[in-house]
Protein backbone atom coordinates (compact mmCIF):
# COMPACT_ATOMS: atom_id res chain seq x y z
CA UNK A 1 0.00 0.00 0.00
CA UNK A 2 2.08 2.89 -1.31
CA UNK A 3 0.28 5.89 0.13
CA UNK A 4 2.26 9.03 -0.65
CA UNK A 5 -0.55 11.36 0.31
CA UNK A 6 -2.37 12.22 -2.93
CA UNK A 7 -4.13 10.24 -5.64
CA UNK A 8 -4.24 12.34 -8.80
CA UNK A 9 -5.08 11.26 -12.34
CA UNK A 10 -4.99 7.56 -11.57
CA UNK A 11 -1.86 7.27 -9.45
CA UNK A 12 -0.44 7.81 -5.97
CA UNK A 13 1.80 10.86 -5.87
CA UNK A 14 3.49 12.92 -3.18
CA UNK A 15 2.10 16.30 -2.34
CA UNK A 16 4.20 19.43 -2.48
CA UNK A 17 3.62 20.33 1.15
CA UNK A 18 4.97 19.38 4.55
CA UNK A 19 5.20 15.85 5.98
CA UNK A 20 2.02 14.65 7.69
CA UNK A 21 1.94 11.92 10.33
CA UNK A 22 -1.24 9.86 10.60
CA UNK A 23 -1.40 9.03 14.32
CA UNK A 24 -3.13 6.12 16.05
CA UNK A 25 -5.25 7.73 18.79
CA UNK A 26 -5.11 4.58 20.90
CA UNK A 27 -1.41 4.93 21.70
CA UNK A 28 0.03 7.91 19.83
CA UNK A 29 2.04 5.77 17.39
CA UNK A 30 2.54 6.88 13.79
CA UNK A 31 0.54 4.74 11.35
CA UNK A 32 1.88 6.38 8.19
CA UNK A 33 3.73 9.48 7.08
CA UNK A 34 2.39 11.28 4.01
CA UNK A 35 3.03 14.64 2.39
CA UNK A 36 0.38 17.33 2.39
CA UNK A 37 -1.12 18.79 -0.74
CA UNK A 38 -0.63 22.39 -1.77
CA UNK A 39 -2.90 24.72 -3.76
CA UNK A 40 -0.87 23.69 -6.82
CA UNK A 41 -1.80 20.06 -6.14
CA UNK A 42 -5.44 21.15 -5.96
CA UNK A 43 -5.06 22.69 -9.41
CA UNK A 44 -3.57 19.44 -10.75
CA UNK A 45 -6.34 17.30 -9.28
CA UNK A 46 -9.13 19.55 -10.53
CA UNK A 47 -7.55 19.66 -13.99
CA UNK A 48 -7.39 15.85 -14.03
CA UNK A 49 -11.04 15.65 -13.01
CA UNK A 50 -12.00 18.17 -15.70
CA UNK A 51 -10.15 16.20 -18.40
CA UNK A 52 -11.85 12.97 -17.34
CA UNK A 53 -15.32 14.50 -17.18
CA UNK A 54 -16.48 14.35 -20.84
CA UNK A 55 -15.71 10.66 -21.30
CA UNK A 56 -17.07 9.62 -17.89
CA UNK A 57 -20.23 11.72 -18.30
CA UNK A 58 -20.65 10.18 -21.74
CA UNK A 59 -20.28 6.61 -20.50
CA UNK A 60 -23.49 4.63 -20.42
CA UNK A 61 -25.14 4.01 -17.05
CA UNK A 62 -24.39 0.33 -17.57
CA UNK A 63 -20.67 1.05 -18.02
CA UNK A 64 -20.54 3.14 -14.87
CA UNK A 65 -22.48 0.47 -12.99
CA UNK A 66 -20.10 -2.27 -14.12
CA UNK A 67 -17.09 -0.31 -12.90
CA UNK A 68 -18.71 0.28 -9.52
CA UNK A 69 -19.61 -3.39 -9.14
CA UNK A 70 -15.96 -4.21 -9.88
CA UNK A 71 -14.93 -1.72 -7.18
CA UNK A 72 -17.21 -3.48 -4.69
CA UNK A 73 -15.55 -6.81 -5.49
CA UNK A 74 -12.08 -5.39 -4.95
CA UNK A 75 -13.08 -3.79 -1.67
CA UNK A 76 -14.67 -6.99 -0.45
CA UNK A 77 -11.48 -8.88 -1.20
CA UNK A 78 -9.59 -6.35 0.96
CA UNK A 79 -12.28 -6.01 3.63
CA UNK A 80 -10.06 -7.07 6.52
CA UNK A 81 -7.30 -4.69 5.41
CA UNK A 82 -9.80 -1.84 5.23
CA UNK A 83 -11.03 -2.70 8.73
CA UNK A 84 -7.51 -2.82 10.18
CA UNK A 85 -6.45 0.46 8.58
CA UNK A 86 -9.67 2.20 9.64
CA UNK A 87 -9.16 1.02 13.21
CA UNK A 88 -5.53 2.14 13.22
CA UNK A 89 -6.14 5.65 11.91
CA UNK A 90 -9.40 6.43 13.72
CA UNK A 91 -9.20 4.34 16.91
CA UNK A 92 -12.44 2.54 16.13
CA UNK A 93 -13.06 -0.84 17.77
CA UNK A 94 -12.24 -3.54 15.24
CA UNK A 95 -15.67 -5.10 15.68
CA UNK A 96 -17.23 -1.80 14.56
CA UNK A 97 -15.08 -1.50 11.46
CA UNK A 98 -15.53 -5.18 10.56
CA UNK A 99 -19.26 -5.35 11.18
CA UNK A 100 -20.48 -1.83 10.37
CA UNK A 101 -18.10 0.53 8.58
CA UNK A 102 -16.60 -1.77 5.95
CA UNK A 103 -19.62 -3.91 5.02
CA UNK A 104 -21.84 -0.82 5.04
CA UNK A 105 -19.46 0.94 2.67
CA UNK A 106 -19.35 -2.02 0.29
CA UNK A 107 -23.14 -2.19 0.34
CA UNK A 108 -23.20 1.52 -0.60
CA UNK A 109 -21.02 0.75 -3.62
CA UNK A 110 -23.36 -1.99 -4.79
CA UNK A 111 -26.42 0.16 -4.22
CA UNK A 112 -25.07 3.02 -6.34
CA UNK A 113 -23.89 0.62 -9.01
CA UNK A 114 -27.54 -0.36 -9.42
CA UNK A 115 -28.89 3.16 -8.93
CA UNK A 116 -26.69 4.47 -11.76
CA UNK A 117 -29.06 2.73 -14.16
CA UNK A 118 -32.31 4.03 -12.63
CA UNK A 119 -32.29 7.82 -12.82
CA UNK A 120 -35.81 9.09 -12.19
CA UNK A 121 -37.93 11.84 -13.75
CA UNK A 122 -41.44 12.64 -14.89
CA UNK A 123 -42.87 10.63 -17.76
CA UNK A 124 -42.37 12.03 -21.24
CA UNK A 125 -45.71 13.46 -22.31
CA UNK A 126 -47.56 16.30 -24.04
CA UNK A 127 -48.42 18.38 -21.00
CA UNK A 128 -49.71 21.33 -23.01
CA UNK A 129 -50.96 19.31 -25.99
CA UNK A 130 -48.54 20.87 -28.51
CA UNK A 131 -45.11 19.95 -27.17
CA UNK A 132 -43.51 16.74 -25.97
CA UNK A 133 -41.73 17.37 -22.69
CA UNK A 134 -39.00 15.14 -21.31
CA UNK A 135 -36.51 15.30 -18.47
CA UNK A 136 -32.78 14.80 -18.74
CA UNK A 137 -30.52 14.34 -15.75
CA UNK A 138 -27.01 15.49 -16.53
CA UNK A 139 -23.85 15.54 -14.41
CA UNK A 140 -23.10 18.76 -12.56
CA UNK A 141 -19.39 18.60 -13.43
CA UNK A 142 -16.31 18.44 -11.23
CA UNK A 143 -17.35 17.93 -7.60
CA UNK A 144 -15.14 19.07 -4.72
CA UNK A 145 -15.94 17.06 -1.60
CA UNK A 146 -14.67 17.33 1.96
CA UNK A 147 -15.18 14.40 4.36
CA UNK A 148 -14.80 14.24 8.17
CA UNK A 149 -12.66 12.06 10.42
CA UNK A 150 -15.36 10.23 12.38
CA UNK A 151 -16.32 7.75 9.63
CA UNK A 152 -13.44 8.09 7.16
CA UNK A 153 -14.34 5.20 4.87
CA UNK A 154 -18.11 5.55 4.98
CA UNK A 155 -18.06 9.30 4.47
CA UNK A 156 -15.67 8.93 1.54
CA UNK A 157 -18.14 6.52 -0.06
CA UNK A 158 -21.09 8.81 0.63
CA UNK A 159 -19.23 11.56 -1.25
CA UNK A 160 -17.75 9.54 -4.11
CA UNK A 161 -20.53 7.15 -5.04
CA UNK A 162 -23.53 9.32 -5.97
CA UNK A 163 -21.21 11.77 -7.71
CA UNK A 164 -19.53 9.24 -9.99
CA UNK A 165 -22.64 7.09 -10.46
CA UNK A 166 -24.35 10.15 -11.92
CA UNK A 167 -21.45 10.83 -14.29
CA UNK A 168 -19.53 13.49 -12.39
CA UNK A 169 -15.84 13.42 -11.54
CA UNK A 170 -14.62 14.19 -8.05
CA UNK A 171 -11.77 15.59 -6.00
CA UNK A 172 -12.14 14.37 -2.42
CA UNK A 173 -10.35 15.85 0.56
CA UNK A 174 -10.62 13.48 3.53
CA UNK A 175 -9.78 14.76 6.99
CA UNK A 176 -6.01 15.03 7.35
CA UNK A 177 -6.26 12.94 10.52
CA UNK A 178 -7.75 9.94 8.68
CA UNK A 179 -6.94 9.87 4.94
CA UNK A 180 -5.70 6.30 4.52
CA UNK A 181 -8.84 4.39 3.58
CA UNK A 182 -9.89 7.12 1.13
CA UNK A 183 -6.58 6.66 -0.66
CA UNK A 184 -7.18 2.89 -0.69
CA UNK A 185 -10.60 3.41 -2.30
CA UNK A 186 -9.11 5.57 -5.05
CA UNK A 187 -6.48 2.90 -5.68
CA UNK A 188 -9.11 0.16 -5.88
CA UNK A 189 -11.33 2.29 -8.13
CA UNK A 190 -8.51 2.66 -10.64
CA UNK A 191 -7.81 -1.06 -10.53
CA UNK A 192 -11.52 -1.73 -11.05
CA UNK A 193 -11.52 0.15 -14.34
CA UNK A 194 -12.75 3.59 -13.30
CA UNK A 195 -10.74 5.89 -15.59
CA UNK A 196 -7.89 8.04 -14.38
CA UNK A 197 -9.05 11.44 -13.15
CA UNK A 198 -12.58 10.37 -12.24
CA UNK A 199 -11.69 9.93 -8.55
CA UNK A 200 -8.91 12.05 -7.05
CA UNK A 201 -7.95 12.31 -3.38
CA UNK A 202 -6.03 15.15 -1.72
CA UNK A 203 -4.63 15.07 1.81
CA UNK A 204 -4.03 18.23 3.78
CA UNK A 205 -5.50 20.81 6.15
CA UNK A 206 -8.83 22.40 5.46
CA UNK A 207 -7.57 25.95 5.68
CA UNK A 208 -5.16 25.27 2.78
CA UNK A 209 -6.39 22.36 0.67
CA UNK A 210 -10.08 22.57 1.54
CA UNK A 211 -10.38 26.30 0.92
CA UNK A 212 -8.47 26.06 -2.36
CA UNK A 213 -10.79 23.25 -3.49
CA UNK A 214 -14.01 25.02 -2.49
CA UNK A 215 -12.88 28.25 -4.14
CA UNK A 216 -11.60 26.68 -7.35
CA UNK A 217 -13.32 28.17 -10.41
CA UNK A 218 -13.45 24.81 -12.21
CA UNK A 219 -15.27 23.05 -9.36
CA UNK A 220 -18.99 23.12 -10.10
CA UNK A 221 -20.28 21.73 -6.82
CA UNK A 222 -19.10 21.38 -3.23
CA UNK A 223 -20.20 18.66 -0.83
CA UNK A 224 -19.09 19.06 2.78
CA UNK A 225 -19.66 17.01 5.92
CA UNK A 226 -18.42 18.50 9.18
CA UNK A 227 -19.18 21.11 11.78
CA UNK A 228 -21.76 23.84 11.31
CA UNK A 229 -19.22 26.71 11.72
CA UNK A 230 -16.99 25.25 8.98
CA UNK A 231 -20.09 24.65 6.86
CA UNK A 232 -20.83 28.36 7.03
CA UNK A 233 -17.30 29.06 5.80
CA UNK A 234 -17.78 26.61 2.92
CA UNK A 235 -20.97 28.40 1.88
CA UNK A 236 -19.21 31.76 2.06
CA UNK A 237 -16.37 30.58 -0.19
CA UNK A 238 -18.72 28.84 -2.63
CA UNK A 239 -20.70 32.02 -3.27
CA UNK A 240 -17.72 33.51 -5.07
CA UNK A 241 -18.31 31.26 -8.07
CA UNK A 242 -21.99 30.44 -7.42
CA UNK A 243 -21.38 26.74 -6.82
CA UNK A 244 -23.99 24.21 -5.86
CA UNK A 245 -23.51 23.37 -2.16
CA UNK A 246 -24.47 20.22 -0.26
CA UNK A 247 -23.95 20.30 3.50
CA UNK A 248 -24.29 17.63 6.18
CA UNK A 249 -23.40 19.40 9.39
CA UNK A 250 -23.61 18.93 13.14
CA UNK A 251 -26.25 17.21 15.19
CA UNK A 252 -27.56 17.01 18.73
CA UNK A 253 -29.94 14.09 18.49
CA UNK A 254 -32.79 13.89 21.02
CA UNK A 255 -33.91 10.54 22.41
CA UNK A 256 -37.50 10.90 23.64
CA UNK A 257 -38.80 8.23 26.04
CA UNK A 258 -42.54 8.32 26.68
CA UNK A 259 -44.07 6.78 29.80
CA UNK A 260 -45.46 3.76 27.93
CA UNK A 261 -42.10 2.83 26.38
CA UNK A 262 -40.42 -0.53 26.87
CA UNK A 263 -37.92 0.80 29.39
CA UNK A 264 -35.38 -1.98 28.99
CA UNK A 265 -35.35 -1.50 25.21
CA UNK A 266 -35.01 2.26 25.63
CA UNK A 267 -32.10 1.93 28.05
CA UNK A 268 -30.29 -0.46 25.72
CA UNK A 269 -30.96 1.82 22.77
CA UNK A 270 -29.72 4.87 24.65
CA UNK A 271 -26.39 3.30 25.59
CA UNK A 272 -25.79 1.93 22.10
CA UNK A 273 -26.98 5.13 20.43
CA UNK A 274 -24.91 7.39 22.66
CA UNK A 275 -21.67 5.41 22.61
CA UNK A 276 -21.41 4.20 19.02
CA UNK A 277 -18.06 5.24 17.56
CA UNK A 278 -17.16 6.63 21.01
CA UNK A 279 -20.00 9.13 20.59
CA UNK A 280 -18.28 10.66 17.55
CA UNK A 281 -21.37 10.43 15.41
CA UNK A 282 -23.51 13.38 14.36
CA UNK A 283 -26.63 11.24 14.81
CA UNK A 284 -25.58 9.84 18.22
CA UNK A 285 -28.13 10.02 21.02
CA UNK A 286 -26.94 12.93 23.12
CA UNK A 287 -30.06 14.28 24.86
CA UNK A 288 -32.42 11.77 26.46
CA UNK A 289 -35.77 13.32 27.41
CA UNK A 290 -37.61 10.91 29.69
CA UNK A 291 -41.21 11.32 30.81
CA UNK A 292 -41.05 11.81 34.54
CA UNK A 293 -42.57 8.48 35.72
CA UNK A 294 -39.72 6.62 33.97
CA UNK A 295 -36.90 9.02 34.81
CA UNK A 296 -35.32 7.40 37.86
CA UNK A 297 -35.53 3.85 36.51
CA UNK A 298 -34.14 4.91 33.13
CA UNK A 299 -31.12 6.59 34.70
CA UNK A 300 -30.46 3.52 36.86
CA UNK A 301 -30.65 1.13 33.91
CA UNK A 302 -28.48 3.28 31.65
CA UNK A 303 -25.87 3.65 34.39
CA UNK A 304 -25.79 -0.10 34.95
CA UNK A 305 -25.36 -0.77 31.23
CA UNK A 306 -22.58 1.80 30.93
CA UNK A 307 -20.73 -0.10 33.65
CA UNK A 308 -20.54 -3.11 31.32
CA UNK A 309 -18.94 -1.25 28.40
CA UNK A 310 -15.37 -2.42 27.83
CA UNK A 311 -12.96 0.45 27.16
CA UNK A 312 -9.61 -0.52 25.70
CA UNK A 313 -7.42 -1.57 22.80
CA UNK A 314 -9.46 -1.11 19.61
CA UNK A 315 -7.73 -4.04 17.91
CA UNK A 316 -9.08 -6.41 20.57
CA UNK A 317 -12.33 -7.98 19.27
CA UNK A 318 -13.85 -7.77 22.76
CA UNK A 319 -13.36 -4.00 23.07
CA UNK A 320 -16.61 -2.04 22.98
CA UNK A 321 -15.28 1.52 23.01
CA UNK A 322 -11.99 2.86 21.74
CA UNK A 323 -10.37 6.27 22.09
CA UNK A 324 -11.57 9.60 20.80
CA UNK A 325 -9.83 10.81 17.66
CA UNK A 326 -7.24 12.93 19.50
CA UNK A 327 -6.12 14.23 22.87
CA UNK A 328 -7.50 17.61 21.84
CA UNK A 329 -10.95 16.13 21.25
CA UNK A 330 -10.79 14.26 24.56
CA UNK A 331 -9.99 17.47 26.39
CA UNK A 332 -12.83 19.28 24.61
CA UNK A 333 -15.33 16.64 25.72
CA UNK A 334 -13.98 16.60 29.27
CA UNK A 335 -14.26 20.40 29.42
CA UNK A 336 -17.98 20.24 28.65
CA UNK A 337 -18.53 17.67 31.41
CA UNK A 338 -16.49 19.63 33.96
CA UNK A 339 -18.35 22.86 33.23
CA UNK A 340 -21.71 21.11 33.48
CA UNK A 341 -20.75 19.71 36.90
CA UNK A 342 -19.56 23.13 38.04
CA UNK A 343 -22.94 24.56 37.03
CA UNK A 344 -24.81 22.05 39.21
CA UNK A 345 -25.34 18.99 37.02
CA UNK A 346 -24.58 15.55 38.44
CA UNK A 347 -22.16 13.18 36.72
CA UNK A 348 -23.68 9.78 37.41
CA UNK A 349 -21.08 7.76 35.50
CA UNK A 350 -17.73 8.55 33.93
CA UNK A 351 -16.54 12.11 33.65
CA UNK A 352 -12.88 11.39 34.43
CA UNK A 353 -9.89 10.99 32.11
CA UNK A 354 -8.59 7.43 32.51
CA UNK A 355 -5.23 6.83 34.14
CA UNK A 356 -2.98 3.78 33.92
CA UNK A 357 -2.53 1.87 30.63
CA UNK A 358 -5.12 3.98 28.79
CA UNK A 359 -3.45 7.30 29.61
CA UNK A 360 -1.28 7.16 26.48
CA UNK A 361 -4.36 7.28 24.26
CA UNK A 362 -7.22 9.74 23.95
CA UNK A 363 -9.69 7.65 25.93
CA UNK A 364 -12.78 8.94 27.71
CA UNK A 365 -15.24 6.74 29.58
CA UNK A 366 -18.98 6.38 28.97
CA UNK A 367 -20.43 9.37 30.78
CA UNK A 368 -23.96 9.96 32.08
CA UNK A 369 -25.08 13.41 33.23
CA UNK A 370 -28.34 14.44 34.89
CA UNK A 371 -29.61 17.71 36.31
CA UNK A 372 -28.41 20.02 33.53
CA UNK A 373 -30.69 22.82 32.38
CA UNK A 374 -32.15 22.90 28.89
CA UNK A 375 -30.10 25.97 27.99
CA UNK A 376 -26.81 24.52 29.24
CA UNK A 377 -24.04 24.20 26.65
CA UNK A 378 -23.83 20.46 27.26
CA UNK A 379 -27.46 20.22 26.10
CA UNK A 380 -27.30 22.74 23.27
CA UNK A 381 -23.88 22.20 21.68
CA UNK A 382 -22.41 19.22 19.86
CA UNK A 383 -19.79 17.48 22.03
CA UNK A 384 -18.81 14.57 19.77
CA UNK A 385 -17.98 12.26 22.64
CA UNK A 386 -19.43 9.40 24.73
CA UNK A 387 -21.69 11.62 26.85
CA UNK A 388 -25.45 11.24 27.39
CA UNK A 389 -27.42 13.94 29.20
CA UNK A 390 -30.80 12.94 30.66
CA UNK A 391 -33.57 15.48 31.28
CA UNK A 392 -37.23 15.05 32.36
CA UNK A 393 -40.46 16.13 30.72
CA UNK A 394 -44.11 15.94 31.74
CA UNK A 395 -46.49 16.23 28.77
CA UNK A 396 -46.06 14.80 25.28
CA UNK A 397 -46.04 18.26 23.78
CA UNK A 398 -43.31 19.37 26.18
CA UNK A 399 -41.15 16.38 25.26
CA UNK A 400 -41.40 17.14 21.55
CA UNK A 401 -40.80 20.85 22.12
CA UNK A 402 -37.65 20.11 24.12
CA UNK A 403 -36.46 17.71 21.41
CA UNK A 404 -36.74 20.54 18.88
CA UNK A 405 -35.11 23.11 21.15
CA UNK A 406 -31.60 23.21 19.68
CA UNK A 407 -30.26 24.72 16.46
CA UNK A 408 -29.81 21.24 14.99
CA UNK A 409 -32.13 18.85 13.18
CA UNK A 410 -30.25 15.84 11.86
CA UNK A 411 -31.69 12.82 13.68
CA UNK A 412 -33.91 11.86 16.61
CA UNK A 413 -35.71 8.91 18.10
CA UNK A 414 -38.98 8.35 19.95
CA UNK A 415 -39.68 5.43 22.25
CA UNK A 416 -43.29 4.39 22.76
CA UNK A 417 -45.67 1.47 22.31
CA UNK A 418 -48.49 3.82 21.29
CA UNK A 419 -48.99 4.18 17.54
CA UNK A 420 -50.49 7.66 17.80
CA UNK A 421 -47.62 8.95 19.94
CA UNK A 422 -45.13 7.46 17.50
CA UNK A 423 -46.79 9.11 14.52
CA UNK A 424 -47.01 12.46 16.30
CA UNK A 425 -43.31 12.33 17.15
CA UNK A 426 -42.45 11.41 13.56
CA UNK A 427 -44.49 14.36 12.28
CA UNK A 428 -43.48 17.01 14.78
CA UNK A 429 -39.82 16.37 15.57
CA UNK A 430 -37.79 18.54 13.18
CA UNK A 431 -35.10 16.16 12.01
CA UNK A 432 -34.04 14.52 8.78
CA UNK A 433 -34.44 11.06 10.33
CA UNK A 434 -36.76 10.01 13.16
CA UNK A 435 -36.35 6.48 14.44
CA UNK A 436 -39.18 4.80 16.34
CA UNK A 437 -38.03 2.42 19.09
CA UNK A 438 -34.46 2.35 17.81
CA UNK A 439 -31.62 4.79 17.25
CA UNK A 440 -28.75 4.74 14.67
CA UNK A 441 -29.51 2.10 11.97
CA UNK A 442 -29.15 3.36 8.41
CA UNK A 443 -29.64 1.66 5.04
CA UNK A 444 -28.30 2.52 1.59
CA UNK A 445 -31.82 2.79 0.17
CA UNK A 446 -32.90 5.63 2.48
CA UNK A 447 -31.64 9.24 2.55
CA UNK A 448 -29.50 10.83 5.23
CA UNK A 449 -29.48 14.59 5.79
CA UNK A 450 -30.68 17.27 8.14
CA UNK A 451 -32.80 20.32 8.80
CA UNK A 452 -31.90 23.70 10.30
CA UNK A 453 -28.22 24.11 11.28
CA UNK A 454 -27.63 20.46 10.40
CA UNK A 455 -27.46 21.43 6.75
CA UNK A 456 -29.36 20.54 3.60
CA UNK A 457 -29.27 17.93 0.89
CA UNK A 458 -29.19 14.14 1.11
CA UNK A 459 -26.54 11.46 1.17
CA UNK A 460 -27.26 7.85 0.18
CA UNK A 461 -30.41 6.66 -1.63
CA UNK A 462 -31.67 7.77 -5.02
CA UNK A 463 -32.54 11.11 -3.43
CA UNK A 464 -28.82 11.94 -3.48
CA UNK A 465 -29.01 12.20 -7.27
CA UNK A 466 -30.98 15.41 -6.71
CA UNK A 467 -27.70 16.85 -5.40
CA UNK A 468 -25.40 15.48 -8.10
CA UNK A 469 -27.40 16.01 -11.29
CA UNK A 470 -28.69 18.98 -13.23
CA UNK A 471 -32.28 18.53 -14.33
CA UNK A 472 -32.96 19.71 -17.85
CA UNK A 473 -36.41 20.10 -19.39
CA UNK A 474 -36.46 19.35 -23.13
CA UNK A 475 -39.58 20.62 -24.92
CA UNK A 476 -40.19 19.64 -28.56
CA UNK A 477 -42.93 21.10 -30.76
CA UNK A 478 -45.15 18.39 -32.26
CA UNK A 479 -47.39 20.58 -34.46
CA UNK A 480 -45.04 21.71 -37.20
CA UNK A 481 -46.92 25.02 -37.29
CA UNK A 482 -44.98 28.11 -38.33
CA UNK A 483 -47.18 30.45 -36.34
CA UNK A 484 -48.02 29.16 -32.91
CA UNK A 485 -51.27 30.09 -31.20
CA UNK A 486 -49.46 31.81 -28.34
CA UNK A 487 -47.69 34.20 -30.72
CA UNK A 488 -50.83 36.38 -30.75
CA UNK A 489 -49.95 37.58 -27.26
CA UNK A 490 -46.90 39.28 -28.79
CA UNK A 491 -48.11 40.32 -32.24
CA UNK A 492 -51.28 40.06 -34.32
CA UNK A 493 -54.63 38.48 -33.50
CA UNK A 494 -56.01 34.97 -33.42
Amino acid sequence: MALLGQFIDGEHVAGGGAPLDVVNPADGSVVATLTEATPEDVDRAVAAAARALPAWAGATPGERAAALFALAERMEARAEEYAQVETAQAGKPIKLTREFDVPGSIDNVRFFAGAARVLTGMAQAEYDGTHTSSIRREPVGVVGSIAPWNYPLQMAMWKILPAVAAGNTIVLKPAELTPLTSLMVAEDAAAAGIPAGVINVLTGPGRVVGEALVSHPDVAMVSFTGSTPVGRRVMELATGTVKRVHLELGGKAPFVVFDDADLEAAANGAVAGALINTGQDCTAATRAYVQRPHLEAFVEQVAALMDTVRLGDPTDPTTDQGPLISLRQRDTVHGYVQRAAAAGAKVVRGGEVPAGPLAAGSYYPPTLVVGASQDAEIVQQELFGPVLVVLPFDTDGEGIALANDTPYGLAASAWTTNTFRAQRAAREIAAGCVWINDHIPIVSEMPHGGFKASGFGKDMSVYSFEEYTNIKHVSSDITGEVRKDWHRTIFGDR
